[in-house]
C-alpha cells in the first residue's frame, strides 16, 4: 500500500510500467467529467470515475483484487479507507473472477485507517485488503477516480 499526494506521484512511477501513464491521466483529470469507465491504455489501465456519499464503517465492505491493482484518488470530499493484509482476514464472499473481487469479514486484528482527502492517492495491491468509502464524522459527497492497472 502507498499513500501520498498526486504532486509526489513521480516518486512512484518507476514501480509499475503503467504508473507513468496512469498518473499523467490523473494529473490532467477534469472534475466535470461524467461518472463512468474510461480506458487509458485499453483494458490494461482503466479509470473508473464515481461520485457517492461516504457511509458508516459497518456498511462498507473489505475487498481485494487479484488481476488488478488500484490507484484511488480523491478529487472532492474525504473518506477513511481501512487497510489490512489479506492474510489477516476471513473470506466472506469467495473470489469472483468476473468482478475481480473477493470480500472479507471485518478484521479482528488491528488495522490501519487511511485519511484520503482532496489531492491524495492510495495504491492497493492484491495483498492489500481495503475498505473504501467510510465516513469520518458524518456522510459527505466524494468525487473519486479508481485507476485499475493489470498486475
Amino acid at each position: 500500500m502507498i499513500l501520498d499526494t498526486l504532486e509526489n506521484s513521480s516518486l512512484y512511477e518507476g514501480l509499475h510500467p503503467s504508473f507513468p501513464q496512469a498518473f499523467a491521466w490523473l494529473k490532467k483529470f477534469d472534475p466535470s467529467t461524467p461518472d463512468g469507465r474510461y480506458e487509458i491504455d485499453g483494458q490494461k489501465v482503466v479509470a473508473i470515475l464515481q461520485r457517492y456519499q461516504t457511509a458508516p464503517v459497518d456498511e462498507k465492505k473489505w475487498e481485494t483484487h487479484r488481476v488488478h491493482g488500484d490507484i484511488q484518488v480523491i478529487y472532492a470530499g474525504e473518506e477513511l479507507v481501512g487497510h489490512a493484509l489479506r492474510d489477516q482476514l476471513v473470506v466472506r464472499t469467495p473470489y469472483n473472477p468476473a468482478k475481480d473481487a473477493e470480500f472479507y469479514e471485518p478484521p479482528r486484528n488491528p488495522f490501519t485507517l487511511l485519511n484520503l482527502s482532496e489531492g491524495y492517492f492510495a495504491v492497493f495491491y492484491p495483498h492489500d485488503a481495503h475498505q473504501p468509502g467510510v465516513m469520518m464524522e458524518e456522510p459527505v459527497s466524494v468525487l473519486k477516480v479508481v485507476v485499475k492497472f493489470c498486475l
